[in-house]
């Protein structure tokens, strides 16, 4: 089975001047774990939860200056508000790794695992095809093994 067959065909994408609000707005009430970023039809980058919550966190030299005790959490916290003022081209990974639509289904989900990634873009000749997450691989298996089965599954007994 190929990426192309199960794949996100029209993702939701964002530009490297969405505002972090926006972007934050569509991961907490659409579940989106990170999203392609798009600039004259080209991607640019993708911006991800993780790129946030790093923000938020002591970098190396502040844990070195201040001690490598328990963090300030609530300080942590408070950091958010100042994340979500940023632009998307301020923590975007400029460095995208995609998968092609013609690739195994299983070829992408090692290629996530791989790089920790719950979701990956679907690219040919840099051009966005769709998104693939580890839960449209995971459906697909099922689905081809045991809903597909001609076994009745008794879910929840």
């Amino acid at each position: 089975m190929q990426v192309k067959e199960i794949m996100t065909k029209s993702p939701r994408t964002v530009t490297p001047e969405t505002g972090l609000l926006e972007v934050v707005s569509l991961m907490c009430l659409y579940r989106y774990s990170g999203l392609p970023v798009m600039e004259d039809e080209k991607m640019v980058g993708f911006i991800a939860e993780k790129d946030v919550f790093h923000r938020m966190f002591p970098t190396l030299e502040d844990m070195m200056t201040d001690g490598l005790g328990a963090g300030d959490y609530s300080g942590m916290m408070d950091k958010y508000k100042d994340v979500v003022n940023l632009k998307v081209a301020d923590l975007m990974a400029t460095d995208v790794i995609t998968v092609s639509p013609n690739n195994h289904i299983l070829q992408a989900a090692t290629t996530m695992v791989r790089h920790k990634f719950r979701r990956i873009p679907v690219a040919e000749g840099g051009v966005l095809q769709g998104m693939l997450s580890l839960g449209d691989v995971h459906k697909a298996i099922f689905q081809a093994n045991i809903a597909g089965a001609s076994k009745a599954v008794v879910i929840g007994v």
